[in-house]
Formats: structure tokens, C-alpha cells, sequence
């Protein structure tokens, strides 16, 4: 190492160049209250790294994350940075393609080359974002909601109609209890009392009809929208950029699951009740023009009802998204358990999971408790109002009856009206309560929506050529979402028709994340990946995926039959699926089943070996007949005598003008196909040269050295999302 790279841990951080820093990220700290952090006895004796957290903590700094890493990993879009070079601390910003360099104040700067700085440390620190940003073009599941509820209006005018209809009929039956008491009663006119009853059956009839109809209505509505956005959703899940998925299975299952909730409240009675809800305004007039001051009784109380449903949901809402997030946690850690049933009690862990387990459940539970009490509290206050507002009309109807202002036929009708509007604001309340968690619901499914698309809905895309000779790598750079490290660094690679290339380097050193950008799979934060002459961004997925196939690593086969996994596309012939299904072996697999190859397989495969599995995916991937073959360890699972007979296979399928590039840990079996080598390490290709000039070399570094990593520990990142660990720390 130069004497400008120096070690880190040796050289206290500067309050100026902290102060510079915070001041980039406008944190609003001053400079005065660094310096008296950074004199503090405990922070003296720190390595950079926990001294720059405990200065965080010390000033109370929230929702700030960071870490430590080596400038050759460190992906520059995050700058500025804080660097150890030439015996000190600077902030490094972007110059171009230099590299700026800030010190004290009244020290000149310096620009540098991204060269210079190989080999020194790195601490970086950025905001944790508080939401997502709410981009007008973004779409949200309330969006799509109302796109597919008024893509055809003629329903709303029916409904509403049918809503007016009912509510008006409604009123009936307050005048048919003024009638009968006022005029039936006192002169016992049966006749009356007849046409009476029989104007009641034919409303009775009428509004039966009119909230079945509306029903239907609105019945065969929620099934088309949720028909529409579970379709919308699941396509939007289906096409996103596999690099930005949650890292949490269990938080990408609630987000999806969101949609039952917002279907169950679109098919239930809730509907209705908010649709009638505003009607209590008309009914509350209706009394006035009957029993005068009486309709003043309920004016009253129904604002109150209304401010009581809005501080109960007020109060839901915070409790409701803490119960979803412990819930998505908890369904997560359900599907790392039964992911992982047999490591952990191999590893006597079940412990572990089960008081993790029981943390979660007991969170939730008082968050239910909670939940219920406030519920609850407010269901019995609403009741409670219900019962004060009848009997207060009823009081003040018997002093209007005193007074000649209303009849007994006149107080009966205002109580059965009084009925019609608390009864509505007492459900009102709760369908605010559960709103609560149909809202969270929805914010959920925002939170999927808002992950970005590997192709934008709006950009036009090329069709590829039809001969494809070349794949290639232009100034590429990737690094995982909020991760500082770049697990590919490489300036130019190009692959030629008829290649047939090994990737070979430690565990870590990027192999899988560049067959994974070379797919398609993963989108490279800078340069370009070109298939043939055209960006391959810019091309139809369709024909990426005629012209390349990948193999993962880790084979994962769906539920079904062994059948239906060996033609996952649907497009393979039986002859062609059983010729490559007899020249790998896989036959022997259906041989063994009196079901032969209608063998039930479970979720991800579960019945078969490892090694089997690893037939089956290459099979499909055989089948598919690609241009350009991308292998990610497609061996690694089998014994000797399988490994020989697929890389025989492979010879015989792989036509003359195709791409191979096959990763693996056991090159000198694949030799024999291969034309060129590639090393990687940290990343970056270092060799690039014929399987004689470098396999030797490698077997010979193999034999004389242990077997470790020649990386720093702080930069062995594994290539897939749920390994992105780091040397930093978390938002603070």
C-alpha cells in the first residue's frame, strides 16, 4: 500500500470535514456542535467507523444509514464520501471524471483520478427516504380502482337512482305509523287501515326489488375491478426488475395479499352503508317538517357521531400500519421456517425461531387488544348516543305534544325516522374503522406499484436482429439498491458467435451477477449491455428471451407434474422434450414412479435431489434452443459420471454460431468445450485468455495455497439480493 493510502482506524476524523459532509446530506448541524462530540473521551479511541456512529447517536441524528468499504468496490453515485488518503480524511465528491477532494477550511482542495484513490478507505453515510416519492405518473391501487370502477358510468346512475328510491321509501313507513295513529286509531277506519297496508306491500315490494338490483349492481362491479387490478398488479409483480424486489418474501406476499381486503370491502355490506350514510342529512329534515324541534335533537348529536368515527379512525391508524408491518414480518419468518425446516433442525435452531416466533405474535396481540379497545370504546359510545337521542326526542316530543305542536302519530313517525339516522352513523363508524385497514391495504399495494418496471409502460422497443453475433458489456456497473458496493466493474467484455467461455474466481467475485446482467435479469446502474448492436434495454423482452437462456444457480422447480416442469414454456414438442429428457437422464426419474412422467413435484421441487432438479432446469433450458447460453454452475450438483454426460450433451446441442458462458468452480471438466477462460475477482475480469495459457495456472495456485479468498473480508458481497450484507450500519 502507498503511503497516501493509510489505515483509517490510525487517523481521527476532522470536525470540518464531518461538518462538510453533514452539511451535503443538510442536516443542520453546526459546526461547534461536532467539535464538542468529537472531543469526548469515548470517541477518542474509536475507529472511524463507530466513531462516525457514535457521533451520530450523540447528536440525535435519525434516519441516516452508512458503512465502511474500499474505493475500488465503492459505487461512486453515492458520493460525496468521506476517504482516507495521504494521512487524512477528506470529502470526495464528483469532478467529472476526477475525483474532488475537500479538507479543512483555508486547505486548498485536490482533484485526483478514481486511480489514485484504489486501495483507500471509504465511509459513506445517506438518508433513509421517509416514503416514496408520489410521482403524478406512479401508479397506485386507488388509481387503478377508479380507472376500472367508472371505465363504463352507466352503473353509477343506476345506483344511484335505486339508493334515492330506497331512501325516500324508507320515509314510508314513519308516514304509515302517523297515519294509523292519528286517523286509524281514534276512528277505527278499517278501510283506511286497508289501503293503508296495501300501499305498504307495494313499497315493501318496490324497495325489496330496487336493494336486490342494486346489489347486483354492485355485486358484478366489485368482481370486474378486482378481476381488472388483481390482473394489473400481478402483471406489474411479474415484469419488475428482479434487482429491486424486497428483500422480504413475507412483505412482497402482504403487498400482493393487500388486494383481498380492498375486494371484501367492495363486496360487502359496507358499501351500502356509506352510500346511505349521507341520507341521515335528508331524514334529519324529514323530522323538522314533522316534529319541528324534535329534528334539532338529532341535528345535533349527528355531528358529534361523526367527530367520534373520525378520532377512532384517527387513532386506528398508526396501530393498524404497525400490526401489518409486525404481520409481514411474521409471514416472512413463516416462509424462512419452512424454507429452512430441515437446516434448522439439523441445527438444533428451532429454539431460536420459535422465541422470535412468539416476540412477533405477542406484538401482535397487543396490538389487536389495543385495536379491540378502541373499537369497542367507540361502538358502545355510539350506542350509547343512539339510545340518548331516542329517548331526548322523545322528551322533547311530549312537551311539543303538550303544546299542540305534534300529534302521538306525529312523535311515533319522528322515532321511527330517528332510527333511520343513527342507525346509519353507528355502522358509519365502523366502516371508518375498517377503511383503516383497507387503506393501509392499499398503501401496500402502492409500495408494489411503485417498484420500477424492467421496461418503462410507455417506451418504444426495438426488435433485435435476427442473427446474433455478439453479446457485449460497455463501462458496466452494478450495485445493488442503497448498497455502496459495485459488484461488477467492468469497462469492456465482448462475447463472439461461437465462444465457448468458462467463468472461473472465488465465491463472490461477481460470476452470477454478470450472467444475471448479460440475461437481462439485472440492470446495470452505468454502461450498456448490447446484444448484437442494439442496448439490450431497449429490445423487446420477447426477443431477449428467444435469443438467451439462463440457467440459475439455484434451480427452482413449480408445482405441477415432472411434465409440466420440463415444458414450463408450453411451446416444446413431446418428441424433443423426450429425446433431451433421454440423452441427460431425467427419463430414469419418471422410470422409477408408476406415475412415470405425470409425478407429482411439489412447490420449488421438493421430492427431487438437488442433482435432479438441476437435470430438469437443463432440460428446459436444452429444449428452448437459445442463441446465447448462459450456465450459472449447471453442475454443481451432480457426480462425476452426469457431470461428463451434460457437458456432452451440451457439446452436441450447442450450435457452431451460439454463445456459451458457463460459470463454475470445476473447470477442468469443461475444458474440453471451452475456448477461452475469463478470471474474475471483486467484480472485475483480471485474465481473459485461451483454457491452456490459464487453467494450468489456476490448478497450480490451487495446489500450492489454501483454499481462501484472496478478497478483503469487507468486500465478499455474494451476487443475489438476500445476501447484500455489508460492513456499515443500519438507519439510526
Amino acid at each position: 500500500m502507498s503511503s497516501k493510502h493509510t489505515n483509517e482506524g490510525d487517523i481521527a476524523l476532522s470536525s470540518a470535514v464531518v461538518h462538510r459532509l453533514f452539511n451535503e446530506l443538510r442536516l443542520g448541524i453546526s459546526k461547534g456542535d461536532i467539535d464538542n462530540a468529537l472531543e469526548a473521551d469515548e470517541l477518542q479511541t474509536l475507529p472511524a467507523l463507530d466513531q462516525l456512529r457514535a457521533l451520530l447517536n450523540r447528536l440525535n441524528i435519525k434516519g441516516i444509514k452508512g458503512g465502511a468499504v474500499a474505493w475500488h468496490r465503492f459505487d461512486r453515485r453515492q458520493l460525496p464520501a468521506l476517504v482516507c488518503f495521504d494521512e487524512q480524511w477528506w470529502l470526495a465528491s464528483n469532478d467529472g471524471d476526477d475525483v474532488l477532494l475537500q479538507s479543512d477550511e483555508g486547505q486548498s482542495d485536490r482533484v485526483v483520478s478514481s486511480s489514485e484513490l484504489s486501495g483507500v478507505s471509504v465511509l459513506w453515510l445517506k438518508r433513509v427516504s421517509s416514503g416514496r416519492d408520489k410521482d403524478a405518473e406512479t401508479p397506485t391501487a386507488r388509481k387503478l380502482i377508479m380507472s376500472a370502477l367508472f371505465q363504463d358510468k352507466a352503473w353509477l346512475g343506476n345506483v344511484m337512482v335505486a339508493t334515492v328510491i330506497v331512501n325516500i321509501l324508507a320515509v314510508a313507513t314513519s308516514l304509515f305509523a302517523l297515519q294509523v295513529y292519528d286517523r286509524v286509531v281514534p276512528t277505527l277506519a278499517y278501510s283506511t287501515l286497508t289501503t293503508l297496508v296495501v300501499g305498504m306491500a307495494g313499497i315493501v315490494l318496490l324497495d325489496w326489488l330496487l336493494k336486490r338490483t342494486r346489489a347486483k349492481v354492485l355485486d358484478s362491479l366489485a368482481a370486474d375491478v378486482d378481476m381488472r387490478l388483481s390482473k394489473q398488479v400481478f402483471q406489474h409483480l411479474l415484469h419488475l426488475r428482479l434487482d429491486n424486489q424486497p428483500n422480504s418474501l413475507g412483505t412482497l406476499n402482504a403487498q400482493v395479499n393487500g388486494l383481498e381486503s380492498v375486494r371484501q370491502f367492495f363486496t360487502s355490506g359496507i358499501v351500502f352503508g356509506l352510500i346511505d350514510l349521507p341520507f341521515a342529512i335528508m331524514f334529519i329534515a324529514f323530522i323538522g317538517v314533522i316534529g319541528g324541534v324534535v329534528g334539532w335533537v338529532y341535528a345535533l348529536l349527528f355531528p358529534i357521531a361523526i367527530i367520534l368515527g373520525l378520532i377512532t379512525q384517527f387513532r386506528l391508524k398508526s396501530l393498524i400500519k404497525k400490526q401489518i408491518m409486525r404481520s409481514n414480518e411474521r409471514q416472512g419468518l413463516l416462509i424462512d421456517v419452512i424454507r429452512g425446516s430441515e437446516s434448522i433442525r439439523a441445527n438444533n435452531a428451532g429454539w431460536r425461531f420459535s422465541k422470535e416466533w412468539e416476540q412477533i405474535t405477542q406484538s401482535l396481540a397487543s396490538y389487536q387488544v389495543r385495536q379491540k379497545t378502541i373499537s369497542q370504546l367507540s361502538t358502545a359510545t355510539t350506542g350509547s348516543l343512539s339510545t340518548i337521542a331516542y329517548v331526548s326526542a322523545v322528551v322533547v316530543g311530549v312537551f311539543q305534544v303538550e303544546a299542540g305542536n305534534l300529534t302521538m302519530g306525529g312523535m311515533i313517525a319522528c322515532s321511527i325516522l330517528g332510527g333511520r339516522v343513527i342507525n346509519p352513523i353507528s355502522q358509519g363508524v365502523q366502516y371508518l374503522v375498517q377503511w383503516q385497514s383497507v387503506s393501509q391495504s392499499l398503501n401496500m399495494v402502492d409500495q408494489l406499484l411503485a417498484l420500477e418496471l424492467e421496461r418503462q409502460p410507455d417506451q418504444h422497443l426495438l426488435v433485435g436482429e435476427k442473427t446474433i453475433e455478439s453479446i457485449a458489456v460497455d463501462n458496466v456497473r452494478f450495485a445493488y439498491t442503497d448498497s455502496p458496493v459495485k459488484h461488477l466493474d467492468i469497462e469492456s467484455l465482448t462475447f463472439h458467435a461461437g465462444d465457448r467461455v468458462l467463468l472461473v474466481g472465488p465465491i463472490g467475485c461477481g460470476k452470477s451477477t454478470l450472467l444475471k446482467v448479460l440475461a437481462g435479469l439485472y440492470r446495470p446502474g452505468e454502461g450498456r449491455v448490447k446484444l448484437g448492436s442494439l442496448d439490450l434495454w431497449e429490445i423487446d423482452p420477447q426477443f431477449v428471451t428467444s435469443h438467451i437462456s439462463y440457467l440459475p444457480q439455484n434451480v427452482h422447480l413449480f408445482k405441477g407434474t415432472l411434465k409440466s416442469n420440463l415444458t414450463l414454456s408450453g411451446t416444446v414438442s413431446d418428441t424433443e422434450m423426450m429425446d433431451v429428457v433421454k440423452e441427460l437422464g431425467v427419463d430414469k426419474i419418471a422410470q422409477g414412479n408408476p406415475k412415470g412422467m405425470e409425478l407429482e413435484v411439489s412447490e420449488g421441487g421438493e421430492g427431487l435431489s438437488g442433482g435432479q432438479r438441476q437435470l430438469v432446469a437443463l432440460s428446459r433450458t436444452i429444449t428452448a434452443k437459445p442463441t446465447i447460453w448462459l450456465l450459472d454452475e449447471p453442475t454443481a450438483s451432480l457426480d462425476g459420471d452426469s457431470e461428463k454426460r451434460v457437458w456432452e450433451v451440451l457439446k452436441q446441442h450447442i450450435k457452431p454460431t451460439d454463445i456459451l458462458v458457463v460459470s463454475t468452480h470445476r473447470p477442468m471438466l469443461a475444458a474440453h468445450i471451452a475456448n477461452r477462460v475469463l478470471v474474475m475477482q471483486q467484480g472485475k475480469v483480471v485474465r481473459d485468455g485461451a483454457p491452456a495459457a490459464i487453467l494450468p495456472g489456476l490448478m497450480s495456485n490451487k495446489a500450492t495455497k489454501p483454499a481462501t479468498s484472496t478478497a478483503p473480508a469487507a468486500t465478499k458481497e455474494a451476487s443475489s439480493p438476500s445476501s447484500r450484507t455489508k460492513r456499515g450500519f443500519n438507519a439510526i
